[in-house]
């Protein structure tokens, strides 16, 4: 199962062998979406991406091996992609770094190391993510506020009501200083009274916009 099975070898190449690679490529994709599914959810486009990233990057460095030009044309062309692409989380990221290695190391012909490599840091990504989750259950919610409303401890006796823990994180103005936006990260004590929460504070914002969401992740951003 570890050892060596080269698609590739002096020039010549092998179909088997190659069939045999691209296949664990995909083995490897699935393993780590599925990973990735249960760390939490994910959009199916990017289940997909995970999937094929593997057997993808593998068929990419076997066709560079050994050529340089096609080597630095390939680079310029992830180059592109890059700038193509919006920031992801720091999460989403090493999942992808951990499906371009798992296809590098098929091409290398090492396919039982590259599903046990899989395999292994799947396991410990879920285990890490059920220990620690990312936002333990945090909301995030916005409260727009006059100027004129004392924001510092107007809210404390809802807060107090409604959530287990508060915590202010950013305060803008807006509309020529006539408005606050007030930031929380706010952890419910029964999600179904969430309405109940937002009446409250609209009887104290005078009836503004407030939000509430699942809590943003974009500070988790590299």
């Amino acid at each position: 199962m570890f050892d060596f099975i080269g698609a590739v070898s002096n020039g010549v190449f092998d179909l088997k062998n190659y069939l045999i690679c691209t296949v664990a490529a995909l083995i490897c994709g699935i393993i780590v979406a599925v990973a990735a599914s249960l760390r939490g959810r994910i959009s199916p486009s990017f289940r997909l991406s995970l999937i094929l990233l593997p057997a993808i990057v593998e068929t990419v460095i076997l066709m560079v091996s050994g050529n340089i030009g096609t080597g630095i044309a390939v680079a310029g062309a992830f180059s592109l992609i890059r700038f193509r692409s919006v920031p992801g989380k720091a999460s989403d990221i090493t999942l992808i770094f951990l499906s371009m290695t798992a296809g590098i190391t098929c091409a290398a012909g090492y396919v039982g190391v590259a599903v046990l490599f899989s395999v292994l840091i799947s396991i410990v990504a879920v285990i890490l993510a059920k220990l620690n989750p990312v936002n333990n259950g945090e909301l995030d919610l916005k409260i727009v506020c006059p100027e004129t409303l004392s924001y510092v401890n107007a809210f404390d006796e809802v807060f107090a009501e409604f959530t287990k823990s508060h915590r202010l994180v950013k305060v803008k103005t807006t509309d020529m200083g006539s408005l606050y936006k007030l930031y929380y990260k706010v952890s419910v004590k029964d999600v179904k009274r969430s309405k109940e929460f937002i009446d409250a504070i609209r009887c104290i914002n005078g009836n503004l916009e407030i939000y509430l969401a699942e809590a943003d992740e974009r500070n988790e951003e590299l």
